[in-house]
């Protein structure tokens, strides 16, 4: 991964102090020339443990209290920085069905909050991390990232070329902080396992892939496009009796908000979406596809769609050893 783009840069990173934040934090302040890592979070007390966490790297590493929901904080924390990566949202889906008030305010108007903040300080550059529930979405966490995937694309047109903004979505993380990894683990103590479908599928990504796409993508974009990684999919049933083979899988129904399966791009996307051999980029409907296609990216099916049950890239029970080894580390 080349990241000479970031030689001398400042970034700044929302919801840093999570597992995605840490995990890109750490792999910016150990290959990268940036000149300096902020850390922007709410949680005092995650960002004192991740003081403890991240030594040695002198004055390039810097903390910032605030919260999203904040605008003055943000323009505030925005003073000289170069590139912004918003990983900061609320993002459990049954508790923001009941929650709808605070999702709005932390995932739409946040990410407006950002936006404006980077325009009125003359950042270069924004990436967005969305998730696969904005596209088609079922439930409340879905739309509100569908809106702030909107408001990023569209905020371009405010920038002037003068801020870049962005977005990637990507799947299920493994490993990350909450994730099924998490879930199945402590549910495996009691010898049951619960599972709201049998045949319900999921994509699934490692942190370290999740950071290489939004890194990559900072370093490709134009501006207004969704980058969306080839990843693979399996059933979550197939998942749980690999992980907790002694247990009892329990099933429980599907949760309100959740999806049998999950979509990455839509048919109505696949109309404007390119690709490369490890990922799709989704430019904006009034722009044309050129300037990928220079860089060698070919036009896709319009009427393909990537969705978790129709993937042509399967996880088996081996590909899956891999990538839980990978997520583990």
């Amino acid at each position: 991964m080349n990241l000479d783009f970031l030689a001398g840069k400042r970034i700044l990173v929302t919801g840093g102090t999570g597992s995605f934040g840490q995990n890109c934090v750490r792999t910016l302040l150990d290959f990268s020339q940036a000149a300096r890592v902020i850390v922007f979070s709410r949680d005092e007390l995650k960002q004192s443990q991740m003081m403890a966490s991240f030594t040695g790297y002198d004055n390039r590493l810097a903390f910032f209290l605030g919260d999203v929901r904040d605008a003055a904080r943000l323009d505030r924390a925005f003073e000289g920085v170069d590139v912004v990566i918003h990983a900061a949202a609320l993002k459990h889906v049954p508790l923001l069905e009941y929650s709808p008030f605070e999702a709005v305010q932390t995932n739409i108007i946040g990410t407006q909050n950002v936006i404006n903040a980077a325009i009125d300080n003359g950042v270069e550059k924004v990436m967005f991390l969305s998730t696969d529930k904005a596209a088609s979405p079922a439930n409340l966490y879905g739309a509100t990232k569908l809106c702030a995937e909107k408001i990023c694309i569209n905020a371009n047109s405010y920038s002037a070329g003068k801020t870049k903004i962005a977005c990637v979505r990507y799947g299920n993380v493994l490993g990350s902080r909450g994730s099924i990894l998490h879930i199945i683990e402590a549910q495996r103590k009691n010898g049951v396992v619960n599972l709201t479908h049998e045949e319900m599928t999921r994509f699934w990504i490692t942190l370290d892939q999740g950071v290489s796409l939004v890194l990559n993508g900072l370093r490709e974009m134009q501006g207004g496009e969704i980058f969306i990684p080839k990843i693979p999919s399996m059933r979550v049933a197939d998942l749980i009796k690999l992980v907790a083979p002694e247990c009892e899988m329990k099933i429980i129904g599907i949760r309100p908000g959740e999806k049998l399966h999950e979509t990455l791009v839509t048919v109505e996307e696949m109309r404007h979406t390119v690709e490369f051999d490890d990922v799709y980029v989704v430019h904006p409907q009034t722009a044309k596809p050129d300037p990928w296609i220079q860089m060698g990216a070919r036009a896709v099916d319009p009427n393909f769609v990537y969705s978790s049950d129709r993937n042509s890239s399967w996880l088996d029970e081996n590909s899956l050893r891999e990538l839980l080894a990978q997520a583990r580390l």
